[in-house]
């Protein structure tokens, strides 16, 4: 069995011979979300075990993702969530460092949540008039007067606060520091059937275990999150795609038409999801049972003759 490695990036400037480049080494950005997570477990477990590759997982934020592309360090990123900005800076018409992957097949979505139950009490909550009238249910002692919105962590992709101020709600935002902490916040409070009002987004296995409801905010259009502090709108839809560093696609290995072939469902990425922070299974395990149970819809990734290798 081939290594795995395990490589943790800050926010700060990364030197490209921090990381020694193998051509039988893919250097796979892992970000903070078990979601992604589950991808990259699984696309870690075929690369090694059926291609032959080893695989560094680096684990960083999204933006020094990119930063970390553009210097060389890492292969990809297998799940956007939008940046155009990045790529504008990263991309074809920029540095030329990165490009576009092509779809993962997952479809994302960002919004503000409330449980059904708080819904079922107040119908009108999931309105923002309605909200603005009952942001009084989601004060806790740490924010006062004011109403909370509890976020994940601040390095997601979030237009919290600028919604916030656009639609003058009496809301602090409150950031739980990590998806798991703001997960085991939002379970322990729908145990005790208390509000919460807070970030969270599709695909998610935990969408499958509570009954959760959408704030229904004015559909995104382009332009009115130009304004970080100052967005009348809705987080737009996402169609998550793969992020590659330009030579890595040049080399036109096995690796990369693998990476550039797969794609899967929200259902598949939520599988593994669950297996890995709800049932406590490591994430290499969790994709072992995957693998053994799709081998129809991996197998059409792997490009001819890689297993050859």
């Amino acid at each position: 069995m081939v290594g795995l490695a395990m490589v943790m990036v800050s926010s700060c400037a990364v030197r490209t011979d921090q990381i020694a480049r193998d051509p039988d080494t893919v250097r796979m950005a892992v970000n903070g979300w078990v979601g992604y997570e589950a991808s990259a477990a699984v696309l870690t477990y075929l690369l090694r075990e059926e291609m032959g590759y080893q695989v560094q997982l680096i684990r960083t934020d999204e933006q020094p993702s990119w930063q970390a592309l553009d210097q060389g360090v890492l292969d990809v990123i297998i799940e956007n969530w939008g940046h155009e900005d990045l790529m504008e800076i990263y991309g074809p018409e920029g540095n030329g460092t990165v490009v576009d992957g092509g779809p993962t097949g997952n479809e994302g979505v960002i919004g503000w949540y409330v449980p059904a139950y708080v819904a079922e009490e107040y119908p009108e909550i999931t309105s923002v008039d309605g909200l603005r009238e009952h942001t009084d249910l989601f004060r806790t002692a740490e924010t006062g007067e004011q109403g909370e919105f509890l976020g994940g962590s601040p390095g997601f992709a979030t237009q919290d606060q600028g919604m916030i101020n656009a639609f003058d709600l009496d809301l602090q935002l409150v950031f739980a520091g990590s998806e798991a902490a703001q997960i085991t916040e939002v379970r322990r409070r729908y145990a005790e059937e208390e509000p919460v009002l807070f970030y969270f987004n599709e695909p998610h296995w935990l969408q499958q275990e509570l009954d959760l409801v959408r704030v229904d905010f004015p559909d995104h259009e382009p332009g009115c999150a130009d304004d970080p502090n100052h967005i009348p709108c809705d987080y737009p839809p996402y169609e998550l795609n793969k992020i590659f560093r330009t030579g890595f696609v040049e080399e036109d290995s096995p690796a990369y038409r693998f990476l550039a072939a797969w794609t899967w469902t929200n259902e598949d990425q939520n599988q593994v999801a669950k297996m890995i922070a709800d049932e406590g299974m490591d994430p290499d395990d969790a994709a072992e049972v995957w693998v053994r149970e799709n081998p129809d819809e991996w197998r059409e990734w792997i490009p001819e003759g890689a297993m050859e290798r």
